[in-house]
């Protein structure tokens, strides 16, 4: 495959009926009215030359490079900033034109170092280009000892261990300055000074390293010049073919264009017709990306008697001999149920597909889960409950239609940052932002944006808080009672449950906190602002009411009519790449595929006849059963496909007790992860650079995952897992992972109509895709529910039974943060760690003070369950009594203090809710991402 180079139309598309003819060159072309001449000459085949232009930004029209004749118009207006008009002719090529874009092209090369052929971008340089379509031939000015004043002595960046910014290649075309600002909306890029002085600045005086600058690279993809350029680029040589696949971090699932140079991944570009981001990229996906060659990776299988013993490394053959025939011993002596496995939401469609198929079909049993248990199984419980379907009801571009934004419980601008720029950009075009959370996240107030409402309220009160906006909108006649009477069912009852005055206002203000005005406020707002979208993360779902809180959520939409069309919904923010795909493909123990119930006999039916084995039909085991069972002795024997359960879950020496009480655990992975010290197999696994399958985001979108790279281990992940089921006894085999998406298609009402081929023809689809939606469902429940009406539920608040005590009065809760990723397992192992190198716990100046704790100061953190320590930062982010840390490095644990309190229908745990006590401490850190190296034996 050669370089993927995607056609640049100069300014954004006009959406709209193509209603206005304009004649250009000769040639007629009909667009939508607001089209600019630049981008109709563009789509009728005639490239016009342009420097400061480029069709992800508004025009600018500063270059005077795109200027032509119009008849009719004084002078040679910018092609950019100039609409169509019925009728118009345009000249975009006459000797007129020519002289004019000749002079300004001989005034910007004459202020440029003409070092073309050893620049990095040789041959990747839109001003090298522009030079060569203007017919440069010479350049009459900047050489010799009357040169005059030049910027070709301007300093170089290099402070940005991704990119380098060199001014002296600059040409000020604000390409830069206008990416951070309209694409990213971070606002950290200025232009200071004034005529021939003006530069990019980063800030006053400060490098980017030190600037606001978030890293995305928006500022680096448009750059026409070398001026911001990628440190791979300049170490590599530029890229000579692409591979377009999908990003393996959070779930907004952005599709990029990795750009190789032979064999080499040079750098990853974001994909303009990625349905999820639309070219733009985060600084994970965009450059964190090096952990797949880290030599950190595990890549032959390891296996040892007893996890006191040294590794030995071992064949392939060997591994899965000595795994199945453990598995096959362990289940002989202590029963069919003795074993399961956990399936992992990094992975792709297929290779969880192929693991719960092991455990149902050679297993046995139903003992199957996913880390979804761990972060957003209320989700699919709450939605499943209320509208019959446990996903989101949203496309991402559905936000640009959100007139009221209510943001629940997450951080888009750290955990989902690509669709945080999508959410900005709404929200400086006029939309309100309301924000649920105890901590003073980003959206409350940055650049250009600030919330209508923030409603700091008390963890772990999020249903009475939610109950109590319903009041408000029930109690004031706000609601859309005609869209109740034709779409929902059981509103009598719930409405008068949630009339009750206990759910008023003025009545919750005690519990959560929050002034009973403020809530009022919002409550209206959202209830009469227009199209109002909820967005949730893990701040609603991590808690003890989780799934209440989701059908709260849920309520309250269905309540106001917002549910059904563009702009508004339900929408969970999953955290890894594949949650929503993982909990798809029926990795959960009362699942099968399609969220299809266990004890379904139709659906067991189908799979019973293509597998040809009898399926159980009661669930088997989620996590938190698994490891109380392995501890009581009756669970012996566990697969990990690529979770860090050791790290990640919750009460962090309850689940090493369990691990170590296993007779066999088996871990596939990249790395040796903290899961591995208790494990017996380790197999190597595959990066999403060598995977080829799908992954389904969290707006339900199938994005395929092309392999960059033949599997650096010799294997793809799925055929690990048959070669295990057939020298257990059973035959599962497959081709490709093209065949076990066309098993899953065949077997799921809900993938009917996806497969390899149709997705390499239009891109991705959103599930549902079948015959009635070929192209899938951007929008879900417009015409009714999936469960026929939607259902109201009754959301009764019932407090955490974790509370503050005089032993522990502080309340802990945890979140992420935009460099690092989830456990840091990959972002610890790639630059990323410039940003974030330790996990800092943020504490209100006034607990600070009343502890005699300072700023940087490394204090002590326990709970009732364990105790950790770590550098404190003070912060008025979140209210008095409330502090808050991250948990990517595992030199610090914070699961260690998490308890195991959980949700009542999922037993998702409360992680955002931790009673504790912080002091200071005499032991100083130790920042290190990594653990003590394991021995290993040949």
């Amino acid at each position: 495959m050669t370089l993927l180079k995607e056609p640049d139309f100069g300014t954004p598309a006009r959406h709209g009926e193509a209603t206005v003819t304009v004649t250009i060159d000769g040639i007629d072309v009909l667009v939508p009215p607001g089209t600019s001449v630049l981008r109709a000459a563009k789509e009728a085949g005639l490239d016009i030359p342009k420097l400061c232009a480029t069709d992800s930004l508004e025009a600018f029209g500063s270059c005077r490079l795109c200027v032509v004749e119009i008849d009719g118009a004084r002078g040679t207006p910018a092609s950019c900033t100039t609409p169509v008009a019925p009728g118009m002719v345009v000249r975009t090529q006459t000797e007129k034109l020519g002289k004019l874009r000749r002079g300004v092209m001989e005034l910007y090369i004459s202020d440029h170092p003409l070092d073309c052929l050893t620049c990095s971008a040789n041959g990747d340089c839109e001003l090298q280009d522009m030079a060569g379509v203007t017919g440069l031939r010479e350049v009459r000015y900047g050489s010799g000892v009357d040169a005059g004043a030049n910027h070709l002595d301007a300093p170089k960046d290099t402070s940005n261990p991704y990119f380098d910014f060199d001014a002296s290649k600059c040409i000020t075309c604000s390409r830069c300055v206008r990416a951070c600002d309209e694409v990213q909306g971070t606002f950290a890029l200025t232009i200071e000074g004034r005529g021939f002085d003006s530069k990019v600045a980063a800030g006053a005086g400060v490098s980017f390293m030190e600037s606001d600058c978030v890293s995305c690279g928006a500022c680096v993809q448009a750059c026409p010049t070398a001026t911001l350029q990628e440190k791979t680029v300049v170490q590599l040589g530029m890229p000579t073919r692409s591979v377009i696949t999908t990003c393996a971090y959070c779930g907004v699932g952005c599709s990029f264009k990795a750009e190789l140079r032979g064999d080499e991944l040079v750098r990853m570009v974001p994909h303009k017709d990625g349905g999820a981001n639309e070219g733009h990229s985060c600084v994970k996906g965009r450059f964190a990306f090096g952990y797949a060659s880290h030599p950190d990776r595990v890549m032959e299988p390891m296996v040892r008697d007893s996890i006191t013993d040294p590794w030995r490394k071992v064949s392939w053959d060997e591994a899965i001999t000595y795994t199945a025939r453990r598995l096959r011993e362990i289940q002989t002596q202590h029963g069919a149920g003795s074993i399961g496995a956990i399936t992992s939401s990094r992975t792709t469609n297929e290779e969880v597909y192929a693991v719960q198929k092991m455990v149902r079909a050679v297993f046995g049993n139903n003992n199957v889960d996913t880390c979804a248990r761990v972060c957003h199984s209320p989700t699919g419980y709450g939605l499943k409950q209320t509208f019959g379907t446990s996903a989101g009801t949203q496309d991402f571009k559905s936000v640009a239609q959100s007139d009221v934004i209510l943001v629940i419980g997450a951080n888009p601008t750290d955990g989902h940052p690509v669709f945080a720029s999508r959410m900005k950009r709404r929200l400086r075009q006029g939309a309100k932002l309301i924000v649920i959370d105890p901590r003073r996240i980003d959206l409350v107030r940055s650049p250009h944006i600030e919330a209508a409402h923030h409603l700091q309220l008390a963890p772990g009160t999020n249903v009475a808080v939610i109950n109590a906006f319903a009041h408000v909108i029930v109690t004031e006649g706000l609601a859309d009672r005609e869209f109740i009477a034709e779409r929902c069912e059981d509103f009598d009852n719930w409405e008068t449950f949630i009339s009750s005055p206990e759910h008023s206002p003025e009545a919750v203000e005690a519990i959560t906190g929050v002034p009973a005005a403020e809530l009022r406020a919002a409550a209206r707002l959202y209830a009469t602002g227009g199209n109002g979208a909820i967005y949730y993360g893990l701040g609603v779902t991590e808690h003890s009411q989780g799934s209440t809180m989701v059908m709260g959520m849920a309520n309250l939409a269905m309540l106001t009519g917002n549910i059904g069309r563009p702009g508004v919904g339900v929408n969970p923010l999953r955290g890894q790449n594949n949650v929503q795909g993982s909990c798809d493909m029926g990795s959960f123990p009362h699942e099968l595929p399609g969220y299809r119930h266990v004890s379904d006999d139709g659906a067991r039916a189908v799979y019973e006849q293509l597998w040809g084995t009898a399926l159980l039909d009661e669930p088997g085991l989620r996590i938190p059963n698994m490891f109380d069972a392995a501890i009581e002795g009756t669970f012996r024997a566990l697969f990990v496909q690529g979770e860090d359960i050791a790290q990640s879950d919750p009460n962090t020496t309850h689940v090493h007790a369990a691990l170590a009480a296993l007779d066999l655990l088996i871990v596939q992975d990249l790395f040796e992860n903290e899961t591995a010290k208790f494990a017996h197999v380790l197999l190597p696994g595959t990066s999403f650079l060598e995977k080829d399958g799908t992954f389904t985001n969290a707006e339900r979108r199938i994005n395929r995952v092309r392999p960059v790279m033949a599997p650096l281990t010799g294997k793809q992940e799925w055929e690990i897992v048959c070669e295990i089921a057939q020298a257990m006894g059973y035959p599962m085999y497959y081709n490709s992972s093209a065949e076990i998406m066309d098993e899953i298609a065949f077997t799921t009402p809900t993938f009917a109509g996806v497969s390899f081929a149709h997705l390499d023809k239009v891109g991705s689809v959103q599930w549902p895709c079948n015959v009635h939606a070929p192209n899938g469902t951007p929008i879900m429940h417009e015409e009714g529910f999936v469960r026929g009406k939607g259902r109201f539920v009754d959301t009764v608040y019932v407090p955490t039974s974790e509370r503050s005590t005089r032993k522990y009065p502080l309340i802990l809760t945890t979140g992420r943060i935009l460099s690092q990723y989830n456990v840091g397992a990959q972002t610890r192992r790639t630059a990323n760690v410039a940003w974030h190198p330790e996990d800092l716990l943020e504490l209100h100046p006034h607990d600070a003070e009343v502890r005699g704790i300072t700023d940087g100061d490394m204090v002590s953190m326990s709970s009732r369950v364990g105790r950790t320590s770590l550098r404190a930062v003070l912060s008025e982010r979140m209210p008095v009594g409330v502090c808050y840390t991250t948990f990517h490095h595992p030199v610090t644990g914070a699961n260690v203090i998490t308890t195991d309190n959980s949700d009542w229908a999922t037993n998702c745990p409360e992680y955002k809710v931790t009673a504790v006590q912080v002091a200071l401490t005499a032991e100083q850190p130790t920042v290190s991402s990594e653990r003590e190296p394991v021995a290993v034996s040949d």
